[in-house]
């Protein structure tokens, strides 16, 4: 395996590009953003559940 590679014309080692990475990797992972709201499961009938089921069999107005 190469201890080094080149980047446009310049010779890198390849632990510090690893080590560089690895420190992105937890910057990123501190740096994602939290949820705005809580997340909350739908309790709804599963034919309910999408617009497509909703269409199909529709339960505010039930025609008998």
């Amino acid at each position: 395996m190469r201890k080094w590679v080149e980047i446009e014309g310049r010779r890198y080692r390849w632990k510090d590009l690893l080590k560089l990475r690895r420190e992105q990797d937890k910057e990123d992972r501190k740096a994602r953003q939290q949820p705005l709201f809580e997340l909350h499961e739908d309790r709804r009938p599963a034919s309910q559940q999408t617009a497509d089921g909703r269409l199909q069999s529709p339960t505010l107005f039930k025609v008998d």
